[in-house]
């Protein structure tokens, strides 16, 4: 149970909004393999599954991890639409174990601190995603360092916008 009360507007939105992140992922790293950043080859989807960490974060306090699952299951569903096979059956693959592990991650924390829970369960699930996802994608994990990198900065100005919108909130007087 949460604290928070979640619109079914604002439920749907998560619930849509990550399972687009899942299928943008999958669709950039058809598209665009790997983009160069600062001397890094990052695949572009990364950029996307960075932003699912925290998504998917969110999402199971609006809705609960049952329909979390769903929103995996569909956000992979999804990408068999927009990307190549094997980047679209490599991302099922290392979705479903590292949001699992995210999961695993964030549920007995987020009583005690939801931003540190969001922080450590994304930093795992992105290593554990990344780990799975580049040799079944790529066959090779080349690109482990700048895939870390791009998932981590996305995730890091995702959590820095939810501990800044959180600070809003708690400072607007009711």
């Amino acid at each position: 149970m949460t604290t928070r009360r979640w619109t079914l507007t604002a439920a749907a939105v998560l619930f849509a909004g990550y399972t687009a992140t899942i299928a943008g992922a999958n669709w950039a790293s058809t598209l665009w393999p790997a983009v160069a950043v600062a001397g890094l080859q990052i695949p572009a989807g990364a950029f996307f599954a960075g932003l699912a960490f925290t998504v998917r974060d969110l999402l199971q306090e609006a809705v609960g991890t049952r329909t979390t699952l769903l929103a995996i299951a569909v956000g992979a569903a999804l990408s068999w639409l927009v990307a190549e096979p094997r980047i679209a059956l490599a991302s099922a693959a290392a979705f479903a174990v590292s949001e699992l592990v995210d999961l695993a991650v964030y549920t007995p924390l987020r009583r005690r601190s939801r931003i540190a829970a969001v922080g450590l369960s994304n930093a795992v699930g992105l290593l554990v995603d990344s780990l799975l996802f580049l040799p079944l994608a790529f066959g090779s994990l080349t690109y482990l360092t700048g895939q870390l990198v791009g998932k981590t900065a996305t995730t890091v100005i995702a959590v820095a916008i939810l501990v800044g919108s959180r600070a809003r909130r708690r400072a607007v007087p009711t």
